[in-house]
C-alpha cells in the first residue's frame, strides 16, 4: 500500500495521520457498502448453512403427501374387529293376557236362547307356550249396572307365535224374557307359561 510505504520511510505527521484516518474511514465505508450490497443482491457472500435437523424431524411418516394431490395417502389399515351382535332382549311376561285377545261377533240367538262371542288368542312369544284361563261375561247394558246374564270359562293353550280361535257360548235357562241390552266382555285371561 502506498500509505504504508510512506509511513515506513518518513514518520507520521498530523496531516498524514488525518489522511491515514481518512483512508481507514474510506475502507470501512467501502466494506460496509460491499456487505450491504451483498445483503441486498445475495450474490457477494454465501449464506450461512442451517444446522442439520434432528433424527426425529427427518423420519419418514407412515402417511405420504403428494403436493399435486393434497390428500395424504396412508399405508395404515385399521385392525379387524369381530362384529358385535347384541343379545336378544329378554321377553317380558305379563300374566294378564287380555292384550293378547280379540273378540268379535257378540250375539244372542232368540231361537236357541244362546249368547255367543268369537275369541281369538295370539301368543306374542317366539319361545314360550302359554295357557290362558279365560272368562267371558255377557253383561247387562243400558243401564250397565254390573249384572251378568251369563258366564263362559275355558283354558286355552297357545303355541309360540300361534293364534287359537274359538266361540264362547252361554245358554239362558229361562224360556221367556223381555227385550234387553247386553254386551260381551273378556273379564279374565290369566296367562301362565307351560
Amino acid at each position: 500500500m502506498a500509505q504504508g510505504t510512506r509511513m515506513r520511510t518518513g514518520g507520521i505527521t498530523g496531516g498524514r495521520r488525518d489522511q491515514v484516518g481518512r483512508g481507514i474511514r474510506a475502507g470501512v465505508v467501502a466494506a460496509v457498502a460491499a456487505v450491504t450490497l451483498a445483503g441486498v443482491s445475495g450474490c457477494a457472500f454465501g449464506r450461512p448453512k442451517p444446522p442439520p435437523l434432528p433424527d426425529w424431524a427427518t423420519a419418514s411418516p407412515s402417511a405420504s403427501y403428494d403436493p399435486a394431490n393434497p390428500t395424504p395417502s396412508s399405508s395404515y389399515t385399521s385392525p379387524g374387529y369381530d362384529s358385535y351382535s347384541p343379545s336378544p332382549t329378554e321377553e317380558t311376561f305379563d300374566p294378564d293376557g287380555r292384550s293378547d285377545i280379540r273378540g268379535s261377533g257378540c250375539d244372542f240367538s232368540a231361537s236357541t236362547r244362546q249368547f255367543s262371542y268369537t275369541v281369538s288368542l295370539t301368543n306374542p312369544s317366539t319361545t314360550s307356550t302359554f295357557s290362558y284361563d279365560m272368562r267371558v261375561d255377557w253383561m247387562k247394558d243400558r243401564p250397565a249396572d254390573g249384572t251378568s246374564y251369563g258366564v263362559h270359562q275355558r283354558s286355552v293353550t297357545v303355541a309360540p307365535g300361534a293364534t287359537e280361535t274359538y266361540t264362547a257360548t252361554y245358554t239362558l235357562n229361562q224360556s221367556s224374557w223381555q227385550a234387553f241390552w247386553y254386551t260381551c266382555q273378556i273379564t279374565r285371561a290369566h296367562k301362565t307359561k307351560m
